[in-house]
């Protein structure tokens, strides 16, 4: 039974598209590779899928670049002049704009003015002080923010100055720590006498023993200074 044709145009399912591709590929580098092998040929073949993908053929006593050269001078053309022509473009552009701003970087430093119409100094003025306006603010949000980050710091500083305070005055008031309001004394009592100072402290009846004896006891601590 005979194939039927198939009707050429553009395959719209892409996986068919795909796998259609890569056989006619195939079978196309094959026949190169037959007519290369059968009559001396010398074949380059470049192809370009709808991914982009390169596939390339090249006779092995040649390359392609050897075959584009002689098709160049068979036909008495430049294939290369056009596209020399457009990088030669390519950089004149290139060249210009950075001429241009290395002037205006110039022209910013005060150089360059002679040259300068009056309305393109009225503009690199504008410029000027939009772009100082730019940074003095910048620089008073830094310098807000340093401020405040300084007031946060004094503001611990003087806190811990109030406890080192406070804890300067407790020892001032009791030096010896003997004072415990959540202890066993009740009292201190001194005496001083020209001799040793003595303390009187109060012992509460806090141990069992105590309260048979019905009272509290005094225990006194002579002091040497």
């Amino acid at each position: 039974m005979a194939r039927g044709k198939i009707q050429i145009k553009l395959i719209e399912n892409t996986t068919n598209r795909q796998v259609t591709y890569s056989k006619r590929r195939n079978g196309l580098f094959k026949k190169a590779n037959e007519l290369t092998v059968l009559c001396d040929a010398r074949l380059s073949i470049i192809m370009l899928s709808t991914t982009g993908k390169l596939h390339e053929f090249v006779s092995p006593s040649t390359s392609t670049k050897q075959i584009i050269d002689e098709y160049q001078k068979t036909l008495g053309v430049d294939l290369w002049q056009g596209h020399y022509e457009k990088m030669q473009e390519k950089l004149k552009q290139v060249k210009e704009v950075n001429w241009n701003l290395r002037k205006k970087i110039k022209q910013r430093m005060g150089e360059c003015l002679n040259d300068a119409s009056i309305e393109d100094l009225r503009g690199l003025e504008q410029e000027m002080d939009n772009a100082v306006k730019l940074i003095r603010d910048r620089k008073y949000r830094v310098i807000t923010n340093q401020i405040d980050t300084s007031k946060k710091k004094l503001r611990n500083e003087e806190e811990i100055h109030k406890n080192l305070l406070h804890e300067l005055d407790v020892l001032k008031e009791d030096p010896y720590g003997l004072v415990d309001n959540g202890g066993d004394y009740e009292t201190i009592i001194g005496y001083q006498n020209g001799g040793p100072r003595v303390f009187a402290l109060r012992l509460q009846p806090s141990h069992p023993s105590l309260h048979s004896g019905g009272g509290s006891e005094i225990t006194t601590f002579p002091l040497l200074g």
